[in-house]
């Protein structure tokens, strides 16, 4: 009978692999290679750890297992093109020495931030930089992050193995930026931490609503880059917009896991902490100038969580954040948010028109949120039947079971 790790386990596995990737990677200077050394380590952890035992030290030795078996690949490598021709190779396999890491450093040091920046590598396009450190921080499937970008499985799948690719050929040093090189970074790392925390807290996928270790891990690494780059407004208000909206996460699940969507929820379950420190950053980040999308969405979030109730809630503020937002950002899942608050704010018909403006956008066309806000206007319109054909539509579409089972319900009571 195969042994199988704890939960506990599992997750510290799941929390170590981007470390251990970024000192593996930091170490030998080959994303792609360390990668495939870090997953064949993981491997024998499966296997040797419900046997043995947890090591004292799982960092440590989860590097060690896959520095050599990095230089394993390596040794084989350079014997196959001394095999193939007469040449010889740079590096001699004798000259390849795998030093044991000290434990106390590997315990203290936290390569994932590190590891953050290397993936938003300067030889690729903002798209494949952010898709690959989805796939290598994050620890996203393919297909999550495909529904991240609103694309298929298999161009999601292609266009992360160009950017490896494009990595090894690039010959760029993997390490932590310059100051220079992280300003420049910088949009694609937030839209990564942005990502992952997206979908820790509404999984696109699977019998859970969350994932609560993806948005803890978000929030770690964002108050990371928070302390590296203090004086950055956008890395304070994407902090700010984490904190607001998971101070929410303990009210949006019902007993058995079912959703509970934010007008419904009991405010009171709502972690105040987190939105005192929320509203404090967007507080002190607002006045100081330039104002980007990720702090208008914290101020959007503040003004929700501000409110003792739904019916108290300032919809001609949220209107005219979402009015500037909307002017800054081309994604079209801010254009539906924008025609839901004007529907707040000016009527449900007002909203039904801005919504079918973006029918012909070909990113957000077939996607179930659509379908399901164009059910929730028109019921707020009186239109019950076309609002439950809608609620069935976009539950069809869902990945999640949590959002399909709460689409049929509605479905079912809008048309009874």
């Amino acid at each position: 009978m195969k042994l199988r790790l704890d939960a506990g386990t599992e997750d510290l596995l799941r929390a170590l692999t981007p470390q251990v990737l970024g000192a593996v990677a930091r170490r030998y200077r080959d994303f792609a290679a360390a990668e495939d050394a870090v997953q064949e380590a993981l491997l024998v952890a499966y296997e040797q750890w419900p046997r043995q035992g947890r090591p004292d030290n799982p960092k440590a030795w989860l590097i060690t297992v896959a520095s050599r078996r990095f230089t394993d690949h390596l040794r084989a490598e350079i014997a196959r093109r001394r095999r193939e021709s007469s040449v010889l190779a740079q590096a001699a396999p004798d000259e390849l020495v795998v030093p044991a890491p000290d434990s106390a450093h590997v315990v203290e040091q936290d390569d994932t931030l590190l590891l953050l920046f290397m993936c938003c590598h300067p030889a690729l396009s903002q798209a494949s930089a952010i898709a690959l450190t989805l796939r290598a921080v994050g620890g996203l499937t393919t297909a999550e992050i495909a529904n991240a970008f609103l694309v298929p499985e298999a161009t999601m799948a292609q266009r992360i193995s160009r950017a490896k690719q494009s990595i090894r050929q690039s010959k760029i040093a993997l390490q932590m930026p310059t100051a220079g090189e992280r300003a420049a970074r910088l949009d694609a790392v937030l839209q990564v931490l942005y990502l992952v925390f997206s979908e820790g807290y509404t999984s696109s996928v699977g019998g859970s609503l969350q994932r609560q270790d993806l948005s803890n891990e978000a929030i770690r690494l964002t108050r990371a880059a928070h302390r590296l780059l203090p004086d950055e407004g956008e890395v304070a208000g994407l902090l700010a917009l984490m904190l607001l909206t998971d101070a929410r996460r303990h009210a949006r699940t019902g007993p058995n896991g079912e959703l509970i969507p934010l007008d419904e929820q009991d405010r009171s379950r709502w972690n105040r902490a987190l939105i005192d420190e929320g509203i404090a950053l967007v507080s002190a980040t607002l006045p100081k100038g330039a104002i980007g999308p990720y702090q208008l969405q914290a101020a959007i979030a503040a003004v929700h969580d501000e409110a003792t109730s739904a019916d108290e809630t300032d919809w001609p503020q949220i209107l005219a954040l979402y009015t500037v937002l909307k002017r800054l950002s081309g994604n079209p899942m801010v254009s539906l948010n924008h025609a839901v608050a004007t529907a707040m704010v000016h009527g449900p018909h007002a909203g039904l028109d801005l919504v079918a403006k973006l029918d012909d956008d070909a990113r957000v066309a077939g996607h179930y949120r659509l379908d399901a806000v164009r059910g929730h206007l028109l019921e707020r319109a009186g239109d019950r039947e076309a609002a439950a054909r809608y609620y069935r539509a976009a539950a069809g579409k869902t990945t999640s079971t949590p959002e399909r089972n709460y689409l049929i319900a509605k479905a079912a009571r809008t048309a009874s």
